[in-house]
């Protein structure tokens, strides 16, 4: 599969950062977002989650949030 190389076993450190950075525009306009790549990646960057269980965690706190809102 494809995404097998950015798994944490299949990645150092640095190549976990390079990946995030690459995400990351250059000219991002992110200025007034509350989201913030790094945060959001920071236990895939340290080798505790995958992308896909911070990207589930993103996912519920946002919906979370919203519904909070209405």
């Amino acid at each position: 599969m494809e995404n097998d190389k950015y798994l944490i076993k299949n990645t150092t450190k640095a190549q976990r950062i390079e990946l995030i950075r690459s995400w990351q525009p250059v000219d991002d306009g992110l200025e007034n977002c509350e989201v913030d790549l790094w945060d959001m990646y920071a236990d895939y960057i340290n080798g505790t989650k995958e992308i896909s269980e911070c990207n589930e965690s993103f996912s519920a706190e946002y919906v979370m949030m919203e519904d909070d809102e209405s």
